[in-house]
């Protein structure tokens, strides 16, 4: 097991002896892999959580809810124009949260995360 600056230190000061662990490991724990949220026609996955509760994960969506004003417009997703956490993701038509996409109503930034949230909400920017 490596030693990690953030964790506690693996040995004993006084002895050199290795420490316990205090708790187990556990799957509530554990990360999830990236969904990539691409545009097509909608299909998502779920994913069980501790307590029984579920996750919904957006593999492909082909609409968004737009905040118009004070009215929420579904409209149709054409593409990507930018996406603040990789710029690959433009060219791969891949939906993040903070991405502008261009839709019918026209351009919007996202404001929810399609892969936890399992829907599509944006902001009419232009």
């Amino acid at each position: 097991m490596a030693y990690q600056y953030h964790e506690k230190k693996l040995r004993k000061i006084g002895t050199g002896g290795m420490r316990r662990s205090s708790r187990d490991k556990k799957k509530a724990h554990l990360g999830g892999h990236f969904r990539a949220t691409k545009i097509g026609k909608a299909a998502s996955t779920s994913k069980r959580l501790r307590g029984g509760r579920m996750k919904v994960a957006l593999k492909t969506a082909e609409y968004a809810n737009v905040v118009i004003g004070d009215k929420v417009k579904k409209a149709k997703i054409i593409r990507v124009i930018e996406s603040p956490s990789n710029r690959e993701y433009t060219r791969m038509n891949i939906i993040t949260k903070g991405a502008v996409i261009e839709t019918d109503a026209g351009k919007a930034r996202v404001t929810s995360r399609p892969g936890q949230h399992g829907v599509i909400n944006a902001v009419l920017i232009q």
